[in-house]
């Protein structure tokens, strides 16, 4: 299988962002006819408010990036896991951050929500309290794409290994985390955080990122990118710098059999506590 992964700077324009994300998409089917892509965390909006993104969110399955998704699957027969999209909920006045995945035929087969909320001060002093605006989600998902087992997580899961472990526990041979790292920590954290989850669950780990530049409010804030897929040895065998666009890579279940015959991690777990 033929893996992409689309790299964006979204802004809080959410008719622009929709435009981009397909032609990036469209772009990378042209060059390199791939099986299944990946777009970042909230390629649909980025920035803007707290009422700015409830205005941007979506009920699914009617909105328009969830329909833009469903369509772009079945008219290139391509899966596409939809990074993450703001949803709302009937009832709730928090959003949830969440990943859609869409098989060739346009089906909807796995619905993810980010668990990890991220609220946190950066070395900078920036500060970020993504739960004002979100709600988590509460379940561990994977999905099937054509005999491989993808698992779902989002951006700041990549901390939380617990999760990972639940994802390899549920047979996850590929992880998909559609990102908006942030710079300052992006560029201490990033690789060795998404080589090290790859490692300790040997699996092909695909992380799709926003890159640049967005306003929230008048605070500009910056993203890492540098998108990358990691072999189950933990080895970059795709990455992209800075900018806008697509890198893809093979996903080839004979390294994931070699890498867990070597060392057969799963076999040697042990239950704690």
């Amino acid at each position: 299988m033929k893996a992409a992964l689309i790299q964006m700077n979204s802004g809080s324009d959410k008719a622009a962002n929709l435009a981009k994300a397909q032609a990036l998409i469209e772009h990378a089917i042209a060059q390199d006819q791939p099986d299944w892509i990946s777009l970042p965390e909230v390629f649909d909006f980025m920035g803007g408010s707290r009422d700015d993104k409830r205005n941007a969110a979506e009920f699914f399955p009617d909105g328009p990036a969830y329909r833009l998704m469903q369509s772009l699957a079945k008219k290139h027969s391509v899966f596409i896991h939809a990074g993450s999209i703001l949803e709302k909920r009937v009832g709730e006045d928090r959003l949830a951050n969440t990943s859609v995945a869409f098989n060739r035929a346009g089906e909807e087969v796995a619905r993810y929500s980010k668990i990890h909320l991220f609220d946190i001060t950066g070395p900078n002093g920036q500060s970020y309290r993504e739960s004002a605006s979100f709600m988590p989600g509460d379940a561990v998902v994977t999905y099937d794409c054509e005999g491989i087992t993808i698992g779902c997580a989002i951006c700041y899961d990549l901390r939380f290994p617990a999760l990972f472990q639940a994802l390899m526990d549920r047979g996850a041979q590929m992880i998909a985390l559609p990102s908006a790292f942030t710079l300052h920590t992006g560029k201490d954290h990033w690789d060795v955080l998404c080589r090290a989850r790859a490692i300790e669950t040997e699996t092909f780990f695909c992380a799709a990122a926003q890159t640049g530049t967005f306003y929230q409010g008048q605070e500009a804030r910056h993203t890492y990118g540098h998108s990358l897929i990691a072999d189950p040895w933990g080895v970059v065998i795709a990455r992209m710098a800075d900018g806008e666009g697509h890198v893809s890579a093979q996903i080839d279940l004979t390294r994931l059999t070699q890498v867990r015959a070597m060392i057969p991690v799963a076999q040697h777990k042990v239950k704690l506590g």
